[in-house]
């Protein structure tokens, strides 16, 4: 139990970093394939499913609640060792996730699929940091339906590894406002707060059931696709993977570099390579 909420604050951290990936750090940690099952056999088996869903999500809500504000600051005063950790933590994957394809032997089939989502990756990287003109999150009809359908996006490129769910919401200019929202809310519930309390009732609901509905469009989908073409769905996933540390090191603020500052990633790198192989496997 404890560790898998340990394992959902880590995939809840990654949630909230643009550029990090909470798929990708579901791989590595050996959730992936357990957590998608779970989700779409939640009514057939909804005993086990939930034994599994409810520390993982209990734990990302701990960390998004708690840690969003810790990490905020770490990634402005300290973003090079901060990301470094999380390199650490997707290279510690790496020897738990090349199991999958151990035994099978390499082809153009399969080596096609890694290269379109290793470019995916690279590309929304390139693409460049945008927090755009703050979004409109006025009360109306128009704005639930447009939170309700960022969140469901947002949700389909979290559980995706390789692709950053927060950076998808920066890219469609919401990021900032969600965060903010949740941070307002935790303020005013802290301080009994009625009317900042609705304000945060009407941004985070519908968001939050689009997340929902979302995360069960594409646990549907990804299963299929690993029953059709496990292999091919690996390989697609291992070029996500690799592509992710270039992907975070090319949004890293390098402005701040150092000999220091890179004896210290290193020693952060390490850290996270040898949490990777503690929460990793299965």
């Amino acid at each position: 139990m404890l560790k898998q909420i340990l394992q959902g604050m880590v995939v809840g951290i990654a949630n909230i970093i643009p550029g990090v990936s909470g798929g990708t750090m579901m791989v590595a940690m050996g959730l992936y394939d357990h957590l998608i099952h779970a989700i779409t056999h939640l009514k057939s088996e909804f005993k086990k499913s939930m034994k599994l869903l409810i520390p993982i999500f209990l734990g990302a809500g701990i960390a998004i609640v708690v840690l969003s504000r810790l990490f905020e600051y770490l990634l402005e005063v300290y973003p090079i060792p901060t990301n470094f950790a999380f390199c650490g933590l997707i290279a510690g994957s790496l020897p738990f996730i090349f199991k999958k394809v151990k035994g099978h032997s390499v082809t153009v089939g399969k080596i096609i699929p890694f290269l379109i989502f290793f470019g995916i990756v690279i590309t929304m990287a390139l693409l460049g940091e945008t927090n755009g003109a703050a979004a409109d999150v006025s009360f109306g009809v128009v704005n639930v339906i447009k939170l309700f359908l960022v969140g469901v996006v947002a949700a389909a490129t979290m559980v995706v590894p390789g692709v950053s769910g927060s950076m998808m919401l920066m890219l469609l200019g919401y990021y900032d406002t969600i965060l903010k929202a949740i941070n307002n809310f935790i303020d005013a519930l802290m301080a009994f707060d009625m009317n900042g309390l609705l304000t945060g009732v009407g941004i985070l609901a519908p968001f939050g059931i689009g997340v929902v509905i979302g995360i069960f469009l594409i646990a549907k989908i990804i299963e299929f696709i690993f029953s059709k073409a496990e292999i091919h769905a690996y390989y697609a996933i291992i070029g996500l993977i690799l592509a992710s540390p270039i992907a975070i090191l090319l949004k890293t603020d390098w402005s701040g570099v150092s000999v220091i500052t890179i004896v210290i990633s290193v020693v952060t790198f390490a850290a996270g390579w040898f949490a990777a192989s503690k929460l990793g496997g299965e």
